[in-house]
């Protein structure tokens, strides 16, 4: 009667142990932390637009579609939620003519989704780009709990299971 009980016990105990990794292999990659800032794309056939929003800060990123590279010396009109806004090439040495252009806004946007429309010139190419940018409100992140404290319950509560079932077999053998 003890053996059947003390061997599933004695299983729980095992496999709640923690793991160790061996070298090399003892970090779990690093958890992402905070909260991706929102962002939209917008594309056709010969451009790609990404537009990051920072609180009232928008930067915009353009580049040709077929390649991948940074449009140079082109202009931006954007239609943001219905405001006409003109976004500026980011300063000299900061990526001017490269492709990278900054808004600020009036306020920052409230959040629902947002149709973006971009009119852009470069050299001889114009294209009307559109998407939306899906804003949602903060929503307070939920702890998470570390690995370790997860093995730790888990051990602890083999040990007291362990424990509860020796604790069981010694009243049964006083008992009889």
């Amino acid at each position: 009667m003890k053996h059947r009980l003390l061997l599933p016990l004695l299983l729980a105990a095992l496999l709640a142990a923690p793991v160790q990794a061996h070298e090399g292999h003892d970090e779990a990659p690093a958890a992402a932390t905070g909260q991706a800032l929102p962002r939209f794309a917008a594309s056709s056939e010969l451009f790609e637009l990404v537009g990051v929003l920072d609180g009232r800060q928008l930067t915009l990123y353009l580049d040709h579609a077929a390649s991948n590279a940074p449009v140079q010396g082109a202009t931006l009109e954007l239609d943001f939620g219905g405001a006409k806004l003109k976004p500026v090439p980011k300063s000299e040495g900061e990526g001017q003519g490269q492709g990278e252009f900054t808004l600020q806004l009036e306020r920052e946007p409230q959040p629902g989704l947002i149709p973006v429309t971009a009119t852009v010139l470069a050299g001889r190419e114009s294209d009307l780009l559109a998407g939306e940018l899906d804003l949602h409100a903060h929503e307070p992140a939920a702890p998470a709990a570390s690995a370790r404290w997860k093995y730790i319950a888990a051990g602890a509560l083999a040990l007291l299971g362990l424990g509860a079932g020796l604790r069981l077999g010694r009243q049964r053998r006083a008992a009889a």
